[in-house]
């Protein structure tokens, strides 16, 4: 099954690894090792069986599997032109962020993805598929183990640990309308046995390729009508260029009569090739952006959905016994994933004198009492110079160097953890260099309006950008302890008493080239500060765990850590846990915990990043210019900035349960589970600010402001730029039920079966601004950066027969409030209100043993090839369905062959 239940014997024995040594098992949760599995704590596990059946190869797929991952990132929603993080593919628990989600190699962080962001966490890519022996998942937030900071829970991949042999696999896959094709091939070995030889040599290679997906592939882009339901969100930036007016060049114009195709223009925004425009990517719209004078561009008939990637990642592993009571190892992970981002051609503002136009040499646009008179400003689109690809390289290592074992008791584990990640952003085509660009532009070398000459394109060719514009490198160095043992006997067995602790070095060096910082890359703005930056600190932290079963029936975890990180300061966080077993076929459960996370040293001090929104009407400029959409909704700049004063995260948490095993083939569980975070480090959203002008003008700034850092124009009240600023905002409250039903091992005359459901059940999801402020429910509504669903589930039905089997899985995601544009013009609303369907999909895979060595998978994804659901969302840069929890890739097939031998 996907998701297995760590309760009762008879199942949670099978979700753990058994120390033969020792005799007892360690669980995600505890640091106790104790001779039966089951714990107060809910662990829901995914074995290296329910991973060969999902067809999945990738941590990330995997994940997404699972019913409580919720709006993590992925390659699809990493899809964007100027976004940062491009590259990282993150997990994220009941929806409370990347952030608060806590992902482990074998029970010990990793570095995580050091490009600086939003979002702090462990890169997925550079956890090694193919080596994983299962995962467990901890849906029981703030672990005084791991750290408190894991506010939503903890997701333990666990690998292979005393591997002998060869295991050789091979995958190939492909879908039915084309792209996004993907081969994997991987190798292991391992010799020597723990018991009989005092060590044990594994290695694990795995090699993974996944073709790109180009809108133009899929039949169900065209299907969203994206034209005709988003205009607003399309771009004004075409080919041939429109040219936008000042007030006073248009009324200049109106005053002498001047048409378009024999009718007087209406708007700022104007195009002499209407209403032909260049089909299929350049559009006449008058409800779109271009407005009814101008051509309007949809990004989304010339961008990509599913990125190129190439994958390859090693682990080794050795144990060497060096005396009957203690094991010495080595653990070395290396991945590296290079993924290849292309999204549509390049945005270019430009000018040009009015007397280089024909149609308007003779207007004496040059006599107007204007700054620059005589100049208009262009919105091309650059397809000359192809479309913008960037290439993202994330690299992880790791090792550790440990000694385990027993000592005067105690059953102790130290370990030495260095783990680094790198992470490259090259611009390497549709990227120019500005200044020559706007030259070309201006002489007329370079023609905005249709072809440019042979030598307009070769100087295009000449200014392209392939530059490593971004470095990053963050590393993070811990040595940490545990040790355990038994202090007493009560009725219930033996108290168990745990200590730990870790001291850790944080440190992150963010490194802009010397091109980049001379902000003349179209489209690739320089950070703020101009220089490269590095940051670092150290974190300490101790804990300590009691386990008291003080009667058979009942038990219970005791456990408090404290935390200490460097000029943020310290918390204090217990946890109590209650286990109540009456008898062998039903079990209690509950715990009740408080979390603390300090902010991430990019929340803290990464530099000022220059972005820009989705394509958002602003109000104000709406009601000043006749909600003409081409004037008054863009793509308005953003500043994005870090808060050296952040105070950490405080959290509240408690989950009760029960686990209900009637027979040995049924078992069954419910959770409820209750989280409230306070001083939550947030922004606020961009569509948030500008639905709210009254509470949140103060952070959008105007040119009429004359605030320093925009150009002054007295005239002109139109948005410069939005301030995004991380501040401790607020609080966020989240409530649920995880519902598990196991029916395992059946055995019939035809067969042996099984049926299997996880699904989560969210009854509370809303966040709140800032203190005092009413709370606003993302639950089964698209919120600023998202949704939480309802109801979420996978299902799984199982058959096997001898050498053969059959399983059938359903993936579904319940349907959801669209966000229906929170931005005011006249009436409320931009686009009709919108109720995105539910998204279900259908999986099914079949396997043949031909022997004990050999064996065939296939299997097909999406078997009603059912494609993502309409969604007017304005967050992603994909637009017309959400890219965050949907496949757009359809039907596809996938064969799988693996051969083992010892």
């Amino acid at each position: 099954m996907l998701l297995a239940l760590a309760a009762l014997p008879a199942v949670a024995q099978q979700a753990v690894v058994p120390d033969a040594r020792l005799n007892r098992v360690e669980i995600t949760g505890s640091a106790i090792k104790r001779l039966e599995s089951e714990t107060a704590l809910p662990v829901q596990v995914i074995s290296r069986e329910d991973i060969d059946k999902a067809g999945v190869t990738t941590a990330a797929e995997l994940l997404s599997k699972v019913a409580a991952n919720v709006g993590g990132l992925t390659d699809g929603v990493s899809i964007n032109v100027g976004g940062d993080q491009r590259g990282f593919n993150s997990a994220n628990l009941r929806g409370l962020g990347s952030s608060s989600t806590l992902v482990l190699l074998n029970g010990r962080r990793m570095a995580n993805f050091a490009s600086p962001g939003d979002d702090a966490g462990v890169d997925l890519h550079n956890i090694p598929a193919a080596a994983i022996q299962r995962v467990e998942v901890l849906l029981d937030g703030a672990s005084a183990l791991y750290g408190t900071d894991a506010i939503g829970g903890v997701i333990n991949f666990i690998t292979r640990k005393d591997f002998q042999g060869f295991d050789l696999s091979a995958y190939a896959g492909k879908t039915q309308e084309g792209g996004a094709g993907k081969q994997t091939a991987s190798l292991a070995g391992g010799f020597g046995n723990i018991t009989r030889d005092g060590y044990n040599l594994f290695a694990v290679l795995d090699l993974q390729n996944t073709g790109r997906l180009s809108t133009s592939q899929r039949k169900f882009i065209p299907e969203l009508k994206i034209p005709e339901r988003l205009g607003h969100l399309l771009s004004s930036f075409t080919s041939p260029a429109n040219i936008r007016l000042t007030r006073t060049q248009r009324d200049h114009l109106q005053d002498i009569g001047f048409t378009i195709n024999g009718k007087p223009i209406t708007n700022r925004l104007i195009n002499f090739s209407i209403p032909n425009c260049a089909p299929p990517a350049n559009l006449y719209l008058p409800d779109g952006t271009g407005g009814v004078d101008a051509c309007t561009y949809d990004y989304m008939g010339d961008t990509e959905l599913y990125p190129e990637s190439k994958n390859i990642s090693l682990l080794s592993r050795g144990v060497l016994q060096v005396a009957p009571d203690h094991q010495l190892y080595a653990e070395l992970s290396l991945a590296k994933a290079k993924t290849r981002y292309v999204g549509s051609s390049a945005r270019v503002t430009g000018d040009i004198n009015y007397k280089m136009i024909p149609a308007l040499a003779n207007t004496g646009l040059d006599q107007l009492d204007e700054d620059y008179p005589g100049e208009l400003e262009l919105r091309m689109r650059l397809n000359e110079a192809g479309r913008r690809t960037s290439e993202l390289t994330s690299t992880g290592q790791r090792f550790v160097l440990g000694m385990m074992g027993t000592l005067a008791g105690w059953d102790y584990d130290i370990g030495l953890n260095r783990s680094v990640n790198t992470v490259g952003d090259r611009d390497v085509h549709g990227y120019v260099l500005y200044d020559k660009l706007i030259q070309g532009i201006r002489s007329g070398i370079i023609n905005p309006f249709g072809p440019s000459s042979a030598a307009g394109v070769a100087l295009i060719d000449s200014i392209q950008v392939n530059d490593e514009v971004r470095h990053a490198r963050g590393t993070m160095t811990t040595l940490d302890f545990k040790a355990s043992r038994a202090i007493g006997q009560m009725d219930g067995g033996d108290v168990m008493l745990a200590l730990g602790g870790e001291l850790r070095n944080e440190r992150t060096d963010f490194t802009p080239s010397a091109l980049l910082m001379t902000d003349n890359i179209n489209n690739d703005r320089a950070p703020e500060g101009g220089k490269a930056t590095s940051d670092s600190r150290r974190v300490a932290a101790v804990y300590g765990e009691l386990f008291v079963p003080f009667a058979k029936q009942w038990e219970m975890q005791l456990a408090l850590r404290h935390d200490h990180y460097q000029t943020v300061g310290g918390a204090s966080s217990p946890k109590l846990g209650l286990r109540y077993q009456p008898d062998k076929s039903l079990l209690f459960r509950g715990s009740a915990s408080t979390g603390f996370r300090a902010p991430s040293l990019n929340d803290l001090y990464r530099p000022t990043v220059y972005s820009s929104t989705s394509t958002l009407p602003d109000p104000v400029y709406c009601a000043e210019n006749d909600n003409d959409l081409s004037v008054c909704a863009d793509n308005w700049n953003t500043r994005r900035y870090s808060n050296a004063k952040l105070k950490p995260e405080r959290s509240q948490q408690f989950s009760l349960g029960t686990v209900f095993e009637p027979s040995r083939s049924l078992t069954m569980s419910l959770d409820y589970w209750n989280i409230k975070r306070t001083d939550l480090i947030s922004e606020i959203g961009d569509d948030i600010i500008l639905g709210n002008l009254a509470k949140y003008g103060n952070l959008v700034h105007r040119y009429s402001q004359n605030d320093g850092l925009c150009d002054y124009d007295a005239e002109d009240n139109g948005i410069c730029y939005i301030e995004l600023r991380k501040e401790n905002r607020g609080a966020q409250k989240a409530s649920g039920l995880d519902l598990n039903f196991d029916l395992h091992g059946v055995k019939t005359e035809w067969g042996v079966l099984g049926a299997r459901l996880n699904g989560t059940l969210v009854l509370q999801s809303k966040l709140q601004n800032a203190p005092g402020d009413p709370y606003i429910s993302n639950l089964g509504k698209f919120v600023t950066k998202g949704v939480v669903q309802r109801w979420r589930h996978h299902l799984t039905l199982d058959w096997e027969q001898g050498p053969v089997g059959l399983s059938l899985a359903n993936n579904y995601s319940a349907g959801y409030d669209d966000q229906n544009s929170a931005i005011n013009t006249d009436n409320g609303t931009v686009v009709a209100a919108n109720r995105v369907k539910a998204y279900s999909t259908w999986d099914v895979s079949g396997w043949w043993a031909v022997n004990q060595q050999f064996k065939l998978r296939a299997g097909i994804q999406n078997i009603g090839n059912t494609s993502p659901p309409f969604s007017n969302q304005a967050y992603f840069f994909l637009s017309g369905y959400d890219p965050s929890y949907t496949d757009p890739r359809g039907r596809f097939f996938y064969l799988s062959a693996q051969y083992q031998f010892k």
